[in-house]
């Protein structure tokens, strides 16, 4: 971990475990916090391989509840998820950037209705990725392809749209996270643009900042944001491999590669695997690497505790911060230092 003026966040855990079923994560792409203080964590699967794809109910103490969803295209099905979210009801959305649409499951896990469809009109969609409620509980679907954000109520009614493709502000290129902070304000991250965009809770570009780059404050490829009450941005710069922090005003706070420790489903699974817990003791988990650039992809491939694919980062009302990881079917949480 770097920090330039503070810690402002800390290592506390992790939970997870490469598994396609049951208790763990397939290369999981977003994490929702849940008003029973569960959380729920999407995984997509590789290279369209049905195995593993599916919702995982767990609490921070690390005890699983059990799965829902699964591979395919029918009512409750998924082939290529993107975001999860939950309401206030306790129901869970889900998009999905093959089908084009937004699958929504009861309490229970069980299918409640869908909507979307593949287009560019009003309503409809192409390659939906983020998802969040605004403070109003409408919720805010990032069209990926369409380079916009569109807002539908929890029936799936469209309510209105904002952004177009390009870089001047106020516009997208390939977006993918979203947050609403508590005062209203819609953050976008703007993937293919290298930077975070703010805009007001009707779609008015307020603000951005972030330029392409791989020193403190610069981002590269961008795909999760989160806002806490006191303004402060938390951004999963994925193309780096990190986790940065800005204050209210954009300026850099805080980087962070990554600690993870192993989880508490990581040593159920070597204590009974006892072989490949003696391979583990054996290995060094920090090795000496010879770069050949300083691509920070090649060091997070092959040092454990660091952030692999960082896609998606969520903070709870404790101020928490939960940093899923595709790459390692893992979530590293951080408490405020």
């Amino acid at each position: 971990m770097t920090t330039r003026t503070r810690q402002f966040m800390k290592y506390s855990h992790t939970i997870g475990l490469s598994t396609m079923s049951g208790r763990g994560f397939y290369y999981p792409v977003d994490t929702a916090i849940g008003e029973d203080d569960r959380l729920y964590t999407v995984s997509r699967s590789l290279d369209g391989d049905p195995r593993g794809i599916r919702v995982t109910i767990y609490d921070l103490a690390s005890e699983y509840f059990g799965t829902f969803g699964e591979s395919g295209e029918d009512d409750g099905q998924m082939i290529w998820p993107t975001g999860v979210a939950r309401d206030t009801q306790g129901r869970t959305f889900v998009s999905d950037e093959f089908t084009n649409r937004i699958t929504v499951f009861d309490v229970d896990g069980d299918f409640s209705h869908s909507w979307g469809k593949m287009g560019s009109g009003a309503g409809e969609l192409d390659g939906p990725s983020g998802v969040a409620f605004d403070r109003d509980q409408n919720l805010l679907v990032v069209d990926h392809h369409n380079h916009r954000v569109q807002r539908y109520s929890q029936n799936g009614i469209f309510l209105s749209e904002f952004g177009s493709f390009g870089s001047a502000n106020g516009e997208l290129n390939l977006p993918w996270g979203i947050t609403a902070s508590s005062k209203g304000d819609i953050y976008v991250a703007d993937w293919r643009n290298d930077r975070i965009q703010q805009f007001s809770s009707d779609g008015e570009y307020l603000a951005s900042f972030g330029r392409s780059g791989r020193d403190d404050g610069e981002l590269f490829r961008p795909s999760s944001v989160a806002v806490d009450p006191d303004g402060y941005v938390y951004v999963a710069d994925w193309g780096n491999e990190r986790v940065q922090i800005f204050d209210p005003d954009g300026g850099f706070v805080q980087s962070i590669r990554g600690e993870a420790t192993d989880s508490k489903w990581a040593e159920a699974f070597l204590e009974i695997n006892l072989e490949e817990a003696a391979a583990r003791d054996r290995a060094n988990m920090e090795p000496d690497i010879k770069f050949f650039n300083d691509d920070p992809h090649e060091e997070s491939s092959h040092i454990e505790k660091y952030f692999w694919a960082p896609t998606s980062l969520k903070l709870d009302s404790e101020g928490r911060m939960y940093v899923t990881e595709s790459n390692r079917h893992r979530v590293q949480i951080y408490d405020k230092a």
